[in-house]
């Protein structure tokens, strides 16, 4: 496992490796929040094949960071780019290549898991009904496809959400705490995916106060 820290006082960074392609690079980052900085000369970059966790106490900015990624916070200073490009310039191909998970599920409980997934592949392209049953049934749902999902437990709700991951062609995943309601064979799943999407040349990006399992995991530390 590869360590690199950046505290918020510091310019500490993850340094990418020489002489690779990077997908998402952030330069000089900087944020606070009521008048207290969350980090500061923050860079990162996340390459193909990479699982780069956020790590940090409560209240350091680690789901700040990720919404800044997912230009859901533009209350910050600095640069990001995709495959070299400043994002701005790349919007379309960016958010075409961006799955975002964050601490809510979303997930219409109204719905059946099936019904979720079908909802939310059409906002890219019409899914298979077979591809959604195999992608159910790899996070642990089968027999829960047509259930309504105010039946299920916050596990198996998570469940559905991850289930978009095996569905989705993006090639960056930015997922904000998806282990937090997972039992432990959902936490072993979980971590086979994110080392499966990496081994196919894809990348995470991903907070989580669990000790993940996962081959040549690099770490960013907010302090």
């Amino acid at each position: 496992m590869s360590h690199a820290t950046q505290a918020s006082e510091s310019t500490d960074s993850v340094t990418p490796p020489p002489n690779t392609e990077l997908l998402l690079a952030a330069r000089n980052l900087f944020c606070e929040r009521d008048d207290r900085v969350l980090f500061k000369n923050l860079d990162f970059a996340v390459r193909p094949g990479q699982v780069l966790q956020v790590r940090g106490s409560n209240g350091s900015g680690k789901t700040t960071l990720l919404r800044i990624v997912c230009g859901l916070n533009d209350s910050y200073e600095g640069e990001l780019s995709w495959c070299g490009e400043p994002v701005a310039d790349v919007a379309d191909d960016f958010y075409a290549n961006l799955l975002f998970l964050g601490h809510r599920v979303g997930v219409s409980k109204a719905l059946t898991p099936l019904e979720n997934l079908r909802w939310t592949c059409t906002l890219n392209s019409a899914v298979d009904d077979a591809e959604l049953l195999a992608a159910l049934a790899t996070v642990g749902l089968r027999g829960f496809e047509e259930s309504q999902c105010f039946t299920l437990s916050a596990g198996q709700q998570q469940r559905v959400a991850l289930a978009r991951l095996l569905l989705s062609p993006a090639r960056l995943w930015v997922l904000d705490e998806p282990f937090t309601t997972l039992d432990v064979r959902g936490v072993t799943q979980l971590e086979a995916m994110l080392h499966n999407h990496a081994a196919q040349g894809g990348s995470v990006l991903v907070t989580t106060h669990h000790p993940l399992n996962v081959p040549d995991l690099e770490v960013l530390d907010l302090g």
